[in-house]
């Protein structure tokens, strides 16, 4: 095969191809309707929502009386009747509470007057006072002015009424009025409350009847991608509900003993509500805390039942939050942070309150149908807690922008659960390869070029002090890396095999054992700054060379005292094959007798990896395609007294 050949463009590297965009102008006009739907329809969305949430979570119920042989009609009647009776059982606790509570609130007149008096005095008692005096001014002036219009002016007489209250009479009191006026408020409700239940009632009845015509709606055509996508939501809700509703339920137990120890009055209410108004993402808890301190305020003439109530709610609320939470839903709900907030205003805008606790679930269904149909893939990018890069892009966008800290930051994360040198060939080498790609096209330009080299010069320099090990599992963290856009892990390479540095022979402990030589490209100089370090970490000694060290005009004074190997990195060779072979061949001359040559070729894809005849004429005698294969290679030829011939390394 002619060395021209190897002129081909290779193929870009797996896995660093530019993420897929979605149609932005159909997501568009998605959105819009979708919404002028839910906004338009909600009073009939909004208990038809409610009915399937709640059959959903009333399904493993059903699933398990059935599985007594009770029936399908039976299981799904006591299955209701089961959660209407708790739903009737917490609010007949909620309303016992409210009136005891109401019978005690005379007692407590006095005190709350007594402090919001003393509140004033010692606040706005000043400002009050200045106000005062100011307002006398004022009322003066005003009083002499309607002294003046009172005697200017004589008022008209005015037509006296026919007869009030006739009309009025008639038109408010009326029994129709009358109920209008006070049975609506509370039928509204009600008649919700009960669409809700019978519609969850036919829901479960037919549950896989709906599963069906789902599945026939959203793709039949691709069983196995739709199944998997239920299946998926399914998880998520029932994950999400099952542990909301075991936090809250400790939380509100926690506050309530709380409550009971300070001395708080009906602790049992403020428990319950503590846990019902935690469904509420954000201002739950808030609300929850304002109505016990309201009452502790008012029962104790000091200010001590106050601050207990407040710092009771603060801890349990920080600690709930800041480490259960985090710790036991990790990325179950598949949300960000971010979506999870505006999705929070976005429902609660279409549907009020109620679209404040239905945010997050109803916000999971999307982001699971955006994870599965390509159609709606935009919602996942949007919504979901996958990044939208994999991590390589977001090396290759932060190197790109010049931002070295956040490259630091990036490489810390991932370095959590990888070795150095698995990083490296994983993220580094193959987002300098896509700076290569874009620098051959002509779209970067020579300042670009400098500030990626920069950038990446830095990042080196700050992971010199990293040891090239894979964490042991109680140092990682499962949640440290980033995985790519499309799911899949980082590989977890083994690390590269070594020797222990008192095995070494002495001339490979030398400052300049091993040459890494830069090739001829514009980023392939950061290639071997890398491998030149892992070598370091290794126990070999190493000397980054420029490839103008190795040109023609250079090679003669190139220092080759105490070389006992050379390592030619290459990010991208398709454009000059031919002064490849000459370099390799300048080095034979140049480095002491016996010394190996090795050949990087770090895009994978290269012809020169696999092709014998490339490899005998290039002449070097070894040719890897990752620096953890290069950093192997340079352990065996140090104890090895010659080297392996036109070795590639596998």
């Amino acid at each position: 095969m002619a060395i021209s050949e190897m002129r081909a463009t290779p193929p870009p590297a797996k896995g660093v191809a530019p993420a897929h965009t979605p149609d932005a102008s159909r997501a568009v006009t998605l959105f819009i309707g979708v919404v002028a739907i839910l906004y338009f329809g909600k009073a009939v969305l909004m208990p038809v929502t409610l009915a399937l949430l709640l059959a959903f979570l009333l399904a493993p119920l059903v699933e398990l009386l059935r599985r007594l042989h009770l029936g399908r009609v039976p299981s799904v009647l006591l299955g209701v009747i089961v959660a209407l009776g708790v739903v009737v059982g917490i609010g007949g606790v909620i309303g016992t509470q409210v009136a005891d509570l109401s019978a005690d609130l005379p007692k407590y007149v006095g005190t709350v007057e007594a402090k919001v008096s003393a509140v004033r005095h010692y606040t706005v008692g000043r400002l009050s006072r200045l106000a005062d005096s100011v307002g006398v001014q004022h009322k003066d002036r005003a009083a002499t002015h309607r002294q003046a219009t009172a005697v200017a002016s004589v008022p008209a007489p005015q037509a006296q009424p026919e007869t009030p209250g006739a009309a009025d009479m008639s038109s408010g009191s009326s029994p129709l009025a009358l109920a209008e006026r006070y049975l609506s408020p509370v039928l509204s409700p009600l008649a919700t409350f009960g669409i809700v239940f019978v519609v969850a009632v036919f829901a479960l009845l037919q549950r896989e009847d709906l599963r069906d015509r789902l599945i026939r709606l959203v793709g039949s055509d691709d069983l196995h991608r739709t199944t998997l996508a239920m299946d998926d939501g399914g998880r998520r809700l029932g994950r999400y509900y099952i542990t909301q509703l075991s936090i809250n339920t400790l939380f509100g137990v926690v506050i309530g003993i709380g409550l009971l120890i300070i001395g708080v009055p009906d602790p049992v209410l403020w428990g319950i509500l503590s846990a019902l108004l935690r469904f509420v993402p954000y201002v739950g808890s808030f609300i929850s805390a304002v109505l016990p301190m309201t009452l502790a305020a008012a029962v104790e003439p000091g200010w001590s039942l106050v601050l207990w109530t407040a710092v009771l709610y603060i801890v349990i609320e920080g600690v709930t939050g800041q480490v259960i939470e985090p710790m036991v839903y990790g990325h179950s709900t598949g949300l960000s942070p971010f979506s999870v907030v505006v999705a929070a205003i976005f429902w609660s805008w279409l549907w009020g309150p109620v679209g404040l606790i239905l945010s997050t679930p109803l916000t999971l269904c999307l982001v699971v149908m955006g994870r599965h149909v390509k159609r709606l893939e935009f919602l996942d990018i949007m919504l979901g807690d996958r990044p939208a890069l994999t991590p390589v892009e977001s090396f290759y966008q932060r190197i790109l922008a010049g931002d070295a800290d956040e490259a630091m930051d990036h490489a810390e994360l991932l370095l959590k659960q990888r070795s150095l040198s698995t990083y490296y060939d994983e993220v580094a080498l193959k987002a300098l390869q896509l700076a290569a790609n874009d620098a051959e096209r002509g779209s970067l330009d020579h300042a670009g070029l400098d500030r990626i080299k920069q950038t990446v010069k830095t990042l080196i320099n700050g992971l010199r002090d990293h040891v090239d090990r894979k964490p042991s599992k109680s140092e990682s963290d499962d949640d440290a890396i980033t995985p790519p856009g499309d799911g899949r892990p980082l590989p977890n390479n083994a690390l590269p095999a070594s020797v222990e540095s008192e095995d070494l022979p002495e001339d490979w402990r030398g400052a300049s054992a091993v040459l890494c030589i830069a090739g001829k490209g514009p980023l392939d100089e950061a290639a071997s700054a890398m491998l030149a370090q892992l070598l370091t970490k290794h126990g070999m000694g190493a000397r980054l060379v420029g490839y103008a060290d190795v040109s023609r005009e250079g090679i003669d004074s190139l220092a080759t005292d105490g070389v006992a190997m050379a390592c030619i990195s290459y990010l991208d060779i398709s454009g000059s094959p031919a002064h490849l072979r000459y370099l390799v061949a300048r080095l034979r001359q140049r480095l002491p007798r016996g010394a190996p040559v090795l050949v990087g070729l770090w895009p994978a894809e290269d012809a020169a990896l696999t092709d014998k005849t490339i490899q005998a004429t290039v002449g070097a005698d070894y040719f890897t395609s990752s620096l953890q294969q290069a950093v192997s290679a340079c352990a065996q030829a140090a104890v090895h007294s010659e080297p392996a011939c036109q070795r590639v390394v596998a």
